[in-house]
């Protein structure tokens, strides 16, 4: 079998090429493509604030949990394969990268199928559980009907694109989503706009354009000469790989599914103490966060090809580099959306929705929900690191402390004291926490890397 030498090349330079240069290279296109897929949902939630009401964007944020947990069971798979591809691309055991891709394959059409039929069977007390009224549930269920009958392609697509990342193609993954971002806004103005499916529409467009990506996804898979190819042999599940897989993917498995539990709960919440419209008013305010974490996530999935190949190759000095340099944009980045919020919240809500109560509660949230954002990004990029490098422990204990170990008692705590202003103070008391928990954990392994790095060149 010849492969495409330029492949190879791209694999290589994962080990050769100068950190800076070569993040930039792979969280570029990351970036762009985790920005545009915000954007979309941005636009996507405007769109249905607009035109179909404020219980539509209240009904949309009860299918959060669902949707992060559809998530989790994708990133288990997506995230823990590209990780140990790119061990194994480190380690030139080519022919166990490709025997991982099938498997990724294989695992994600078995945990899709799953997912989606559980699902579409209890689809209404689910959604009850997780905070739907009688006013929201009707919307609630038409979106997710549609989500969940492309559940298949969703988890697909999402888990061939962290492939490609592993396999040296940020470019070609970064096309993947601006596409499938293009394509769903394009549908949503047919759909929703032109069409008035309402958020049924907004559901489809997404479940669309997204098979048509995975379609162009699976042809480059197909392409023989690549390094990393679809062919007969290797969809079988292999104990030990889908052991590799999973040992590794349930850290992001657990940090999303926590997200799930902690959304259904906050939910609960904020109809306890500001009713529909403060669960719409969590809704705004978790998709501008999500906007500007998207950069961050960008950074952390353009790392990950880098930070696991230099491991697996022991070049440890370029895997710090490379850390240290994801940290420091990542903050850069939350910086600058601190700035915004806490100048134009206002306007920022005005962008979702006309009701004045909705705009008046969305802004007071989103200033609070983003009061210590900027030491989030150092957080997320350390948990993504240890996660690179197989530490999967820590990688769990950091995922959760945020979330579970602070949010969820802060969140039920606060309330009780100073009512609304509470729970929305609650998200910035637990990203300080958990902020304090990770930095003296990620500097006793940087010392322990330097003396390794210091071993290894000697």
């Amino acid at each position: 079998m010849h492969f495409n030498m330029d492949n190879k090349q791209a694999t290589l330079e994962l080990g050769t090429k100068p950190v800076g240069r070569l993040l930039w290279q792979y969280a570029l296109p990351a970036m762009v493509a985790m920005t545009a897929s915000s954007l979309y949902n941005i636009i996507d939630r405007a769109f249905i604030g607009q035109v179909v009401g404020a219980n539509a964007i209240a009904g949309l944020g009860i299918t959060f949990p669902l949707m992060n947990l559809s998530a989790a069971f994708g990133a288990a798979v997506g995230v823990g394969a590209s990780t140990c591809i790119s061990v194994k691309l480190g380690q030139k055991d080519y022919k166990t990268a490709e025997h991982l891709l099938g498997n990724t394959v294989t695992l994600n059409l078995i945990i899709g199928v799953l997912f989606m039929v559980v699902c579409l069977v209890f689809l209404d007390p689910i959604l009850r559980f997780f905070g739907a009224s009688d006013a929201t549930l009707p919307y609630a269920r038409q979106f997710m009907e549609v989500i969940l009958a492309g559940n298949v392609v969703t988890h697909m697509y999402f888990g061939m694109n962290a492939v490609l990342r592993a396999a040296g193609k940020p470019q070609q993954a970064m096309y993947s989503v601006l596409f499938t971002v293009g394509m769903n806004i394009l549908l949503i103005l047919a759909f929703v706009w032109w069409l008035r499916m309402g958020i049924r529409g907004a559901a489809l467009a997404t479940v669309c354009s997204q098979s048509m990506a995975l379609c162009w996804q699976m042809w480059l898979f197909s392409d023989k000469r690549e390094l990393l190819h679809l062919k007969r042999g290797i969809y079988r599940l292999k104990a030990n790989l889908v052991r590799n897989i999973m040992s590794i993917g349930v850290s992001p498995f657990l940090m999303q599914t926590t997200s799930c539990v902690i959304v259904i709960f906050m939910n609960n919440q904020f109809v306890r103490y500001g009713g529909d419209m403060g669960v719409g008013a969590y809704s705004i305010a978790n998709s501008v966060v999500m906007m500007f974490f998207m950069f961050v996530m960008g950074v952390t999935q353009g790392m990950q090809p880098i930070v696991g190949y230099n491991y697996g190759a022991e070049k440890y000095d370029r895997m710090l580099r490379c850390l240290w340099i994801a940290i420091a944009v990542a903050t850069a980045i939350l910086i600058a959306g601190w700035v915004l919020a806490m100048l134009f919240p206002y306007q920022i809500a005005r962008i979702f929705t006309t009701d004045a109560t909705l705009i008046e509660m969305s802004a007071r949230g989103l200033r609070w929900d983003m009061l210590v954002f900027f030491v989030v990004g150092s957080q997320a990029v350390t948990t993504n690191f240890f996660q690179c490098i197989g530490k999967v422990k820590i990688s769990i204990f950091l995922s959760l402390s945020r979330q579970l170990f602070l949010l969820l008692p802060m969140a039920y705590a606060f309330p009780l004291l100073w009512g609304l202003d509470g729970l929305w103070a609650s998200m910035p008391a637990s990203d300080f926490g958990s902020w304090a928990m990770t930095i003296p954990l990620l500097l006793w392994y940087m010392k322990k890397f330097r003396m390794k790095s210091q071993a290894v060149n000697q």
